[in-house]
């Protein structure tokens, strides 16, 4: 447990550096409020739903709503997934005019933001109790296998739409991969997927998690470092830190502002310490340890592939010794690749490595800003236009079937 404590001690101080930057009288209200309640309070319109996946977990997904036609799909419908500890308010932290869920939905978009399993908002099961460990035995295989398809489904069932639009960001492009593997029949229901800062081969990361990699073959000992079941959830003592008055040094607060991007890389221009209440009152949103492992396994590992339960346990499940690679083949969905210089967990190597073997890649940009990060893609001031303006363009252009991306 002890790394668990000391990165919550990390978020802590995290928290207590927004006071140098904020003072109280700037008291942000999306600091208290639910995904639905900032987009509501930003003039918005939003519609919270349950989704029932295949293997019994209730999901929540919130949705910033545009009703078709009766009958009719005259636009397709967006999905937009967060990453690991993530949640759909990750989509709505830049707020109007800058966050992407609103810009869609300015741009005439239905969009649905979903909450993968373990999180704030998806932290329930039809038979099972959170605090039954057997709630916790899953990783993004499982967002993947079950998750995934069932937000679709429910979305194409919702819109009377064939297909729809989708946005991951880290963990909800991993989850997407998987699902294209796995179940094949679910690629001809996405007109088109879109990966931001995507993470499957992870054999060149950078981010300090890869010293802790080695600890994932041994699944009890990476749960006595991580915790045992649930890593990292949104507590009330962080979201009272979110709220705290108090007095830093201009050095203290840059030290704690660093804390908070040990993992991830940092980008202190394009960060905006004026969102760090809003930010750490809803971050981090919770996730299984073994979500953890299966990423330190790929670190480990330089590959693709599910859960290492051992040799022993891999031959109970899968019949070999070593766990079986994901069928990258299988991901016929039309792909645009989005990824940064400055990214610690989706290296440009690793992406590069990825997309040759992906067979329907139709469009891959590396962020024109050397110092662009992996939080970035949600946070940056600059993002805007670095990567939602271009996402903007070619989902408007995939919307009418004009396939010819040249001019983009």
């Amino acid at each position: 447990m002890a790394a668990t404590a000391l990165f919550l001690l990390l978020l802590a101080a995290s928290h207590l550096a927004l006071c140098a930057a904020v003072s109280t009288d700037d008291y942000n209200p999306d600091v208290d409020l639910s995904t639905p309640g900032i987009i509501r309070r930003h003039g918005y319109p939003a519609e919270a739903h349950t989704v029932l996946t295949g293997d019994g977990y209730l999901l929540t997904m919130h949705r910033i709503p545009r009703p078709q036609p009766q009958g009719a799909c005259r636009i397709l419908p967006v999905v937009l997934q967060h990453g690991l500890l993530g949640s759909s308010t990750d989509w709505v932290f830049l707020g109007p005019r800058n966050g992407l869920a609103y810009r869609l939905y300015e741009a005439g978009y239905d969009v649905w933001i979903g909450n993968s399993r373990g999180n704030t908002y998806s932290r329930a099961h039809s038979n099972m109790s959170i605090h039954d460990s057997r709630f916790w035995d899953f990783s993004w295989h499982e967002m993947g296998v079950y998750d995934v398809p069932a937000v679709i489904g429910h979305v194409l069932r919702e819109t009377g739409c064939p297909q729809l639009f989708y946005v991951g960001h880290s963990m909800g492009t991993t989850m997407f991969y998987v699902m294209g593997s796995e179940r094949p029949d679910m690629n001809d229901k996405v007109r088109a997927m879109f990966s931001l800062a995507p993470v499957a081969y992870m054999s060149r990361v950078k981010s300090p998690i890869r010293y802790f990699a080695p600890a994932a073959s041994d699944l009890t000992f990476f749960m006595h470092l991580f915790g045992h079941d649930e890593f990292l959830p949104q507590s009330k003592a962080l979201r009272f830190l979110a709220k705290v008055a108090c007095e830093l040094t201009t050095i203290e607060e840059h030290v704690c502002e660093n804390a908070m991007f040990t993992l991830v890389g940092f980008d202190e221009k394009q960060f905006n310490m004026t969102m760090l209440p809003v930010l750490l009152s809803h971050s981090p949103s919770g996730s299984s340890t073994k979500t953890l492992a299966h990423y330190a396994q790929e670190i480990n590992s330089g590959k693709f592939r599910k859960y290492d339960y051992g040799k022993t346990g891999n031959m109970e499940r899968y019949g070999t010794p070593e766990p079986p690679a994901y069928n990258i083949s299988n991901i016929r969905a039309p792909i645009s690749l989005h990824f940064a210089s400055n990214d610690w967990l989706a290296n440009i190597q690793d992406v590069e490595e990825f997309s040759l073997k992906l067979p329907n890649v139709v469009f891959s940009e590396l962020v024109p800003l050397l110092s662009f990060n992996h939080l970035d893609f949600l946070l940056a001031k600059d993002v805007p236009y670095l990567v939602y303006d271009r996402v903007e363009q070619l989902m408007d252009k995939l919307q009418q079937d004009e396939w010819d991306l040249d001019d983009i």
